[in-house]
């Protein structure tokens, strides 16, 4: 075979450095390698040696391009900046990109570039080190390479990049010549830092200085729409990007998806969704998360069936968290339990994101056993894990068990945020656990979360439900000007509880002053002040209120209405709403609050006709019997309470034991109805004081009711 040509060589070199430069797999590149070493060289072995470097640093084989750029027998500055830019680009390996300028600094042969300094401030960049960042910026103004463009916008990345947008935005205004990529970079870093609506102004800046945007400011912009849910603005974006014929590539599809959902717009979202040729799982994802968020937990289930049957596309932890939220409103049996399987199936229950939309998902259906199992199950629990744990018992009404783990959390030497100081004061205030909310109060001041919002609206909850009006009257106005309506409903509701009428209705006023509008948990604090202290004009103006600001009364509205007018009398009135009120599941719990009105009242003509309205309805209502027989004892009508119990014991009647709770050496201490304590003394002295509360009841009625019974009436 006669020998190659040089002009043949050359070409076959030549194909072989361009293959290079598109490699991206480790085993192609090291093929690409070895046939260049049996190809005559025809060019320098430095820029043989600098594309080889490339390639294996794009591959990501650090290694085989260290071990190569040791060997080689000549570097020049290229060959530096080639490896210096492959260290740049990972966050582990950033610091070996310094240790390199540090050894170029002091090679005479060769100086740093422009291109030297890029990679180094995005190597800061990668670490987040702004003093490293700061320095490297004082370097370039002294030697000059301030007036590269290239540099000029690498700063911008590196300080946005570590959340100095003040020092990004003043290399941005001393930038001569700034161009889309300029404009890109310093836009990224007012969203990437929350500055969402500053990057929309400075957007539209760029467009008055006639910079024509690409598709990544598309995105940038969409992005920050999202987050402000700006659902006109992100139309009008949705409008420039076909007017001026940008070419929407899938990220840029992604991006219109995501600022759609986020609106709450799912049809626009999904009439973007089918005109992509070839979604990919970011675009499935979105669409499911959006359908989910959006309360279409049919629709996300099935875009998730849809995915499982498209090709070469596999479900990720986030399509399952997005798909179990979406559908953790039906019964778990329906599709949660079905979703944990197929997620355990596919070995992704080691995410932390899946544990926790699980934990939520149970929780929402009350099933506390599977919470715990799934709990327990994670080796290495994060803050996110404990915070929905301890959130999820207090949503289920287990306080106690919520401050258990809270206490067990704190052991663990994890970080306090300000969800779990929120969590745990809603526990106490629940419990009405005083010495337990104060000890937490210190703790959101040890932490520094005394600033946070939903911290303050918890404290003024936990601490107006523990009696400590004053108190919570003080939390409450240290954030007064800067508190949002959770924050006004938790004063609202505390006065209202403790049946302070006057000054419930004027926090609500100054309420409407700040601008805000009431919701339902407003009108219900007022209604239940106005319950309290018997104010039935006022609480029909508020009803009225209601009505008219197009609030439809809850099952708990009606029912303090109902509270209200039967406690002042009104029992036509208040059967009446029973009547009108839509909700049927509540009838009973109705006429109960009308029995229990009727007891307080010594109406005992209403409050048969109540009883018996439930009893008709359901003969076998242990509370309707309970409450009929004080009834009848308040009533002095013993032998119908005789009777009334007789009928309760053939009927195997009882009622559920009820629960107490007292805070003992820092601890709560929960114990039932029924339980007995082994102090014979104790049980003496309650009879004694049993026997001196009723010095009305004959002795043979004493003798008919039992001390252990009359406790457990209690």
């Amino acid at each position: 075979m006669p020998p190659s040509s040089p002009q043949k060589a050359s070409s076959t070199a030549s194909h072989l450095l361009r293959k290079c430069a598109a490699a991206t797999s480790l085993r192609e590149a090291h093929r690409l390698h070895a046939l260049l070493l049996t190809t005559p060289p025809t060019e320098s072995p430095s820029f043989l040696h600098n594309n080889l470097l490339s390639m294996y640093a794009r591959c990501g084989s650090f290694t085989d391009s260290r071990h190569l750029f040791d060997k080689m027998p000549q570097r020049n500055v290229v060959s530096y900046n080639a490896m210096i830019a492959a260290y740049s680009r990972s966050p582990h390996h950033a610091h070996l990109a310094f240790q390199l300028f540090d050894q170029l600094a002091h090679d005479s042969r060769h100086e740093p570039n422009g291109c030297t300094i890029t990679s180094l401030l995005q190597a800061s960049s990668a670490v987040g080190d702004v003093v490293v960042g700061a320095s490297l910026h004082a370097h370039c103004v002294k030697t000059g390479f301030l007036d590269n463009v290239r540099v000029q916008t690498s700063l911008l990345g590196m300080y946005s990049n570590c959340g100095d947008v003040g020092c990004a935005k003043k290399v941005f205004a001393r930038m001569k010549d700034k161009d889309a990529i300029a404009w890109n970079s310093i836009v990224s870093g007012y969203v990437k830092n929350g500055r969402i609506l500053e990057s929309l102004q400075l957007f539209q800046i760029m467009l008055k200085n006639e910079v024509k945007p690409t598709q990544f400011t598309y995105s940038l912009v969409l992005n920050a729409c999202a987050k402000l849910q700006d659902y006109d603005m992100g139309k009008l974006v949705h409008a420039q990007i076909i007017l001026s014929g940008t070419c929407i590539d899938l990220p840029l599809h992604n991006s219109l998806l995501d600022m759609y959902c986020s609106c709450g717009d799912t049809v626009s979202s999904f009439d973007v969704f089918v005109r992509i040729g070839s979604p990919d799982l970011v675009s499935w994802n979105s669409m499911i998360g959006g359908f989910a968020e959006n309360g279409d937990g049919k629709k996300a289930m099935e875009m998730f069936v849809r995915l499982r049957q498209a090709p070469r596309l596999k479900p990720d932890e986030y399509t399952y968290a997005a798909v179990i939220a979406g559908t953790s409103g039906f019964p778990s049996c329906d599709y949660g339990k079905p979703l944990h399987a197929q997620a355990e199936k596919a070995g992704l229950m080691s995410s932390a994101y899946i544990g926790s939309t699980l934990l939520s998902m149970y929780f929402s259906n009350d099933d506390l056993v599977s919470s715990q199992k799934i709990f327990s199950s994670f080796v290495h629990k994060d803050t996110v894990l404990w915070t929905d744990m301890i959130a999820g018992h207090v949503r289920i009404g287990e306080g106690e068990g919520a401050l258990s783990l809270f206490h067990e959390m704190s052991k663990e030497g994890l970080h306090l945020d300000s969800f779990i100081l929120s969590s745990a004061l809603a526990a106490c205030a629940d419990l009405v656990t005083l010495r337990q909310g104060e000890m937490i109060h210190c703790l959101v001041l040890k932490t520094g979360n005394d600033a946070e919002v939903c911290v303050h609206s918890s404290l003024v909850d936990m601490y107006a439900k523990n009696g400590e009006l004053e108190a919570a009257t003080c939390a409450f106005s240290c954030l007064a000007e800067n508190c949002d309506l959770m924050c006004w409903n938790a004063m609202l509701t505390g006065y209202g509880h403790h049946g302070k009428a006057k000054e419930a209705f004027q926090i609500y006023f100054k309420m409407l002053k700040h601008g805000l509008s009431p919701d339902h948990v407003t009108f219900l604090s007022l209604l239940a002040a106005c319950n309290h202290c018997g104010l039935v004009e006022k609480a029909r103006f508020l009803w009225r209120n209601m009505k008219e600001g197009l609030l439809r009364p809850g099952a708990k509205h009606y029912s303090c209405m109902i509270s209200l007018l039967s406690r002042a009398g009104l029992w036509e009135e208040a059967e009446e709403m029973i009547i009108e009120s839509p909700f049927a599941d509540e009838y009973l719990e109705s006429w109960r609050t009308v029995l229990s009105s009727c007891i307080q009242n010594g109406n005992l003509r209403e409050g048969i006709h109540a009883a018996e309205q439930i009893l008709n309805t359901n003969a076998e209502d242990s509370a309707a019997s309970v409450l009929l027989t004080k009834l009848y004892a308040a009533a002095g009508r013993w032998g119908d309470v005789v009777e009334t119990r007789r009928k309760m014991r053939k009927s195997m009647l009882g009622k559920d034991p009820g629960l107490s709770w007292i805070e003992v050496r820092n601890s709560v201490r929960v114990f039932s109805s029924g339980e007995q304590s082994q102090h014979g003394e104790m049980q003496a002295e309650l009879s004694d004081l049993v026997a001196n509360l009723m010095p009305a009841v004959a002795d043979d009625i004493i003798q008919q009711i039992s001390v252990e019974q009359m406790f457990g009436e209690m």
